[in-house]
């Protein structure tokens, strides 16, 4: 999607060390595989500073603002929201709710849709080992039914689990640190610890790109792949398609954003096929050990 849109990262917003191998492992079944993707490392906050860099000055822009509410009124919305403890109200003619998985826009606008599964993703930045040529997807259901993850961020490491929410989230990945080591993963103490909501789209009726006058984005729309959790290609791909959607005028704009996102819907549902063969024990070992895609790791 960086390529659609022309755009070069610069190499301040990289982080070391680029890698190119995912390791595969099944906790459970003693399975390890590698795979390569082409992934890029990268320090988040400074992505997010550097797009909205690229905003044109013409565009005001409003940062740590928290929505409150929206109205529908007349032919306007009328926005509530608060910056810096003050209040504030605003008028839109259209409402983009682009606010994530826990999206206030959704939950007011599409009550009664169904929502996408919610999980609570937990990351820890703790003290790792730079010899760390991969990152690691990893799979456990005592820990969870998605999947947990490390990721080498310079002299850190991300340790990082996707869990339900109301399943004793702290102790699962208390015991996803554990099991780690007893893997011979070595790291040290804990630097900080992050979470966020994230969405887990099972059917492409969890998705919605909005009505009425309301269009939404991203993981707000449920647009997140339901096997890898990625979702920023989605994110822009959602957004390019809702500004072809406005290119020529508003009126009836929810209609031809809808009809454009088709190709992102059967995306979804061929994702969650996939997901039966990664997260299906099973299935999960039978293509581990068919090697298929699989490459060998050569030591120097």
């Amino acid at each position: 999607m960086l390529s659609k849109l022309g755009l070069g990262l610069p190499k301040n917003v990289l982080e070391d060390p680029q890698l190119f191998v995912v390791k595969a492992v099944d906790m459970e079944q003693g399975l390890e595989r590698y795979y390569q993707r082409h992934y890029m490392n990268m320090n988040r906050q400074k992505f997010d500073r550097w797009l909205l860099s690229l905003v044109p000055s013409g565009v005001e822009i409003r940062t740590n603002c928290r929505l409150k509410s929206y109205a529908s009124e007349d032919s306007f919305f009328k926005l509530t929201f608060v910056q810096d403890r003050k209040t504030h109200v605003e008028k839109t003619r259209i409402l983009v709710g682009a606010d994530g998985a826990t999206s206030k826009v959704r939950s007011q606008s599409l009550s009664r849709m169904p929502f996408p599964t919610r999980y609570f993703a937990i990351q820890e930045w703790v003290e790792g080992d730079k010899n760390f040529p991969y990152f690691t997807s990893l799979f456990d259901r005592e820990i969870t039914d998605y999947y947990c993850w490390t990721i080498p961020k310079g002299d850190y490491l991300i340790i990082g689990a996707a869990l339900h929410p109301k399943q004793k989230a702290s102790e699962k990945f208390n015991l996803l640190k554990s099991k780690l080591k007893r893997q011979g993963f070595e790291f040290g103490k804990t630097l900080w610890r992050e979470g966020a909501f994230i969405l887990r789209p099972v059917k492409t009726k969890q998705v919605s790109t909005g009505n009425k006058g309301v269009a939404l984005l991203g993981e707000a729309a449920g647009w997140i792949s339901p096997s890898s959790a990625e979702g920023l290609s989605y994110a822009f791909k959602s957004a390019l398609f809702l500004a072809e959607a406005l290119r020529t005028t508003p009126d009836g704009f929810e209609k031809r954003y809808y009809e454009k996102t088709k190709e992102m819907r059967r995306n979804i549902f061929v994702k969650n096929l996939k997901s039966h063969f990664i997260f299906n024990p099973t299935l999960r070992k039978t293509v581990m050990r068919s090697n298929l895609q699989s490459m060998q790791m050569y030591k120097p």
